[in-house]
């Protein structure tokens, strides 16, 4: 298969979600989940992704549509790229095993669906605001937190760009 293809093939509707899913947990395959815009990826992305996908066997992103990125209020012009080049350079990174979209203001209908071992965010989140902490509790998962590079976002980068 070329690697392209590949790449595309980890980004997945909602409706072709089960089926993986099932396969995975029939091997008995950790799934861990996390959520985000992921705008500009950077250096902070990179090992934020890397370290919640060392927390199983399986990481699965669910990726804020562009309508539902303009709704969070970060700005007229973001997101700066569209959904499906952000999901392309997620799906890109080896240790990204599915990239689903989500429309909604928050993960939560994502998470019900997913049922992940793990949920994970970044450490500027206590647990019990995580989006979707009891659901994953409840079943006896894990919900994790990640702390971030300091200096690293996407804000810091775009008021870089307008100041250089």
């Amino acid at each position: 298969m070329k690697q392209l293809q590949i790449i595309q093939n980890k980004i997945v509707a909602r409706d072709e979600l089960s089926a993986l899913l099932n396969r995975w947990r029939f091997k008995e395959q950790k799934i861990v989940f996390t959520n985000g815009c992921f705008d500009i990826i950077h250096r902070g992305h990179i090992e934020y992704l890397a370290n919640a996908s060392d927390l199983g066997h399986k990481l699965v992103i669910g990726l804020n549509t562009d309508a539902s990125v303009q709704r969070q209020g970060k700005g007229k012009n973001r997101p700066l790229q569209d959904e499906l080049s952000r999901a392309t350079i997620l799906a890109a990174l080896h240790f990204v095993d599915l990239v689903v979209f989500f429309d909604e203001d928050t993960p939560l209908k994502l998470i019900e669906s997913i049922q992940p071992d793990v949920l994970v965010k970044g450490a500027d989140y206590a647990i019990e605001d995580i989006v979707g902490h009891e659901i994953v509790l409840q079943k006896g998962g894990e919900v994790k937190t990640i702390s971030f590079i300091e200096g690293y976002s996407t804000s810091t980068i775009i008021e870089k760009a307008k100041t250089d």
